[in-house]
């Protein structure tokens, strides 16, 4: 036993013995990947006539909202075991008032009713509810006026909140995913639905998200970078770890159903933070955008297997406390580990 390290109880340690092969690696393996528990990100979009590949998230496309190519995308997505859905709709103009998103015929509420018609009940929709990408500030809330300048208006934004919130559930959405970080928004969302009979639609609160520069080929998707200033008065600051704790409690209080932390590889620590403090939570992380291209850019250079890095951060999210990981890779995801 010289020069082997020994475990208290053990003689001779070698944990080798269980990494020889891929099947005793599953058998120990301490994370795991289900399709169903990935949520795929779809853009549907009222400035095209077909689908439209996305230049800076290469592999995914905007997609009408009446199309079958939607539907047909939804159904692949189910036959693979992704169940889950989080649509963003781009207009076909900005305004300020965000009108195209709480308008009845808006991109997000046509898709919603145009993949019911076609696959019914099956898929799960959770809608994203922010005003970034119709309003034509660019920003999350409403501008307004404080000591020091411009700013949000957050108590006006939640009326505007509201309006969403019950057209997405009109249309027929499972989850309301309010993603601008205003104070009070989730308590706001939830009285607006139970008071307007959509008691059952659940709510996917952003409740740790934060400011980041991870964020950058999303804006770039739905033109959705502030016209002025910036989103560090209202998004977290990556400085903190404690903030995550207290926004996700308040989210919990005012009546979330799931909690989520964004991004998610550069969060890890505060994705483990949230669970490990509120276990009984169902908690999603965000795979954001920059870090998809970051595995892109990688495999495209040949610094590394595309599949290979992708699971290898697809599993250190889960393996970090995520029930539900949202990620452009989901499809992808789910054809590796059904084997295709």
């Amino acid at each position: 036993m010289t020069g082997i390290t020994s475990l208290p109880g053990y003689p001779v340690s070698r944990p080798r013995r269980l990494r020889l092969l891929p099947g005793l690696r599953d058998l120990v393996a301490e994370a795991g990947l289900e399709p169903r528990s990935l949520m795929l990100p779809v853009f549907v979009s009222e400035r095209v006539a077909k689908p439209v590949e996305i230049e800076s998230l290469p592999g995914h496309y905007y997609y009408p909202p009446r199309s079958q190519e939607l539907v047909k995308l939804i159904q692949e997505a189910l036959d693979l075991g992704v169940r889950s859905f989080l649509l963003f709709g781009y207009p076909r103009q900005k305004d300020e008032e965000a009108s195209r998103a709480h308008a009845r015929d808006g991109p997000v509420q046509e898709a919603i009713r145009s993949i019911r018609r076609e696959l019914g009940y099956e898929p799960v929709i959770a809608t994203d509810l922010c005003i970034c990408n119709y309003h034509s500030s660019g920003h999350c809330g409403l501008p307004g006026k404080c000591r020091f300048g411009d700013c949000i208006d957050n108590d006006s934004t939640l009326e505007l909140y509201r309006r969403i919130a019950v057209s997405q559930a009109e249309a027929g959405a499972d989850i309301i995913a309010p993603s601008g970080m205003m104070d009070g928004q989730v308590k706001a969302i939830r009285e607006a639905l139970d008071d307007n009979g959509y008691w059952d639609t659940a709510i996917m609160a952003y409740s740790a998200k934060y400011a980041s520069n991870f964020y950058g080929p999303f804006r770039e998707v739905l033109d959705s970078a502030p016209k002025w200033g910036d989103r560090r008065s209202y998004q977290a600051d990556p400085r903190n770890a404690r903030d995550a704790l207290v926004e996700v409690a308040l989210d919990l209080q005012e009546g979330a159903d799931i909690v989520m932390v964004k991004p998610a590889l550069a969060y890890l620590d505060i994705i483990r933070l949230v669970k490990e403090r509120f276990p009984y939570a169902p908690l999603a992380a965000y795979n954001v955008s920059g870090e998809y291209m970051m595995v892109e850019l990688m495999a495209r250079h040949g610094y590394a297997d595309r599949r290979s890095l992708m699971m290898e951060v697809l599993y250190a999210i889960k393996r970090a406390g995520a029930d539900i990981v949202i990620t452009y890779h989901a499809l992808e995801a789910a054809r590796l580990v059904k084997g295709q």
